[in-house]
């Protein structure tokens, strides 16, 4: 599953989801193999090298609850991860001080197992931007431009 791109979706209300589908149909139009993974468990993604994660926060700053024991798991029991590449997409509302902190929580959990973050991930604000395809859009280049540069291509 090397050449696949894994997107993980976290999601509450499903604004994540339903990014995710965009994001999955654009990279797959620039050629790129995907799988989309809605709150999946680590059984399901610890074999795919490539990691698009697309999540929301949810309550004071945390992970949605379909979201959390991927990571929670990946936290307490993984050791390394040095072989996977991941990139971050975080839905938001900046009217809180707990801002997007979902996405600083996936950075941080994949950091400190050695993952490589891909490039330096979008933070959409949910009352701001209301086309969050349209920023999306405007943030995948960044993505392929870091894709192209290794296996996946």
């Amino acid at each position: 599953m090397k050449n696949t791109i894994c997107i993980i979706t976290g999601s509450t209300l499903g604004n994540a989801e339903y990014l995710a589908e965009y994001c999955e149909d654009q990279l797959q139009q620039q050629g790129y193999k995907t799988a989309l993974l809605h709150g999946p468990d680590w059984q399901a993604v610890q074999d795919y090298r490539e990691w698009l994660i697309i999540t929301s926060t949810h309550g004071a700053g945390e992970l949605p609850d379909n979201l959390y024991p991927l990571f929670e798991h990946i936290e307490n029991a993984v050791d390394q991860l040095n072989q996977l590449h991941f990139s971050v997409i975080g839905l938001g509302n900046s009217d809180y001080d707990t801002f997007c902190f979902a996405v600083d929580k996936v950075e941080r959990i994949l950091q400190s197992k050695q993952a490589n973050k891909r490039c330096p991930s979008l933070k959409i604000d949910v009352l701001q931007n209301l086309d969050h395809d349209q920023q999306a859009g405007e943030w995948l280049p960044n993505l392929y431009d870091q894709l192209s540069k290794s296996y996946l291509s």
